[in-house]
């Protein structure tokens, strides 16, 4: 009886395939050529689509390398909004440093032994993180905005670069550009709250052309389309935790704008009231297929 419903499905006249005659035998289905001239054209059309499909599901698994992404500059994701990017020529660039007190850093990768540049888009703890302590040992200059870099010089950072939105600032043979964020910026000591200027974003272009956009703390705003046009970053860095900043489907809007290749999320996940997730995310990214999303845990580098 199973058989006769298996041959009878085949043989329906609305089908697009050709019939097939099906004999069963101990439990397997074996089936008879019947029409080769009629039979090839069909099979060989269906071939071809499945192999169009598994090429591309295979490349979607392959590993994604430094050299597909950001032309040989290291992407290293250190969890919430923290970043370490070392660029062609090895220039080490920390943003974000929130990272001996960050529940996402790995343990091997909290202490730093070389930093170049330190950017820092505000002056919430959880990014201006071991700044200070960076810098100290490493002799790294600290960008940020000037209210913030004055707070972090009284605290005793020697080596600081304040700068604002719209500037650029080379170092390195690399290109910072300072751009807008929608967000607040302060330092809490005790029950008092320092301003430290407004928050900001940083557009990074490395020496080989490479350019990442790094949002900071942002919701989105309707100027990302111009961070997008001129400065045309192949990679956009985009918080999706909502609460203090986008949502996913937000950040999906912001990826809209950019008009990245890819995109990173970040600023989920590292504490309880962060209720963005990437498959939330990547569920809104679906109507963006020309941007590909990039999940890179904490601890992983592309390379």
């Amino acid at each position: 009886m199973t058989n006769n419903r298996i041959i009878n499905n085949h043989q329906n006249n609305n089908s697009p395939f050709p019939p097939l005659n099906i004999r069963g035998g101990k439990g397997v289905l074996s089936v008879i050529k019947i029409s080769k001239q009629k039979e090839e054209p069909a099979m060989k059309k269906m071939g071809l689509i499945f192999c169009a499909v598994l090429s591309l599901s295979v490349l979607s698994f392959l590993p994604l390398h430094a050299s597909d992404i950001g032309k040989e500059v290291k992407i290293t994701y250190l969890g919430h909004a923290a970043f370490k990017f070392v660029s062609p020529k090895g220039v080490v660039i920390y943003v974000d440093p929130f990272l001996s007190g960050n529940p996402k850093t790995p343990p091997e990768l909290k202490a730093v032994e070389k930093a170049d540049l330190i950017l820092v888009t505000h002056g919430h703890g959880d990014h201006v993180g071991d700044t200070l302590a960076i810098a100290e040992k490493t002799n790294a200059r600290i960008v940020a905005i000037p209210e913030l870099g004055r707070y972090l010089t009284r605290k005793g950072a020697k080596n600081v670069t304040g700068m604002n939105k719209g500037g650029t600032f080379t170092s390195h043979g690399v290109a910072i550009t300072m751009v807008h964020a929608l967000h607040s910026s302060s330092v809490t000591e005790g029950d008092q709250v320092i301003y430290t200027g407004e928050p900001a974003g940083f557009v990074i272009r490395f020496e080989n052309g490479f350019t990442l956009y790094h949002a900071g703390d942002t919701g989105v705003f309707g100027d990302m389309k111009i961070i997008g046009e001129i400065y045309k970053p192949e990679l956009s860095i985009l918080p999706i935790g909502s609460h203090f900043t986008m949502d996913p489907r937000e950040a999906a809007y912001g990826a809209k704008l950019l008009g990245s290749k890819y995109v990173i999320p970040i600023h989920y996940g590292t504490f309880p009231i962060l209720t963005g997730t990437v498959e939330d995310f990547q569920k809104w990214m679906k109507e963006l297929p020309q941007t590909k999303v990039l999940v890179v845990k904490p601890g992983e580098t592309v390379q």
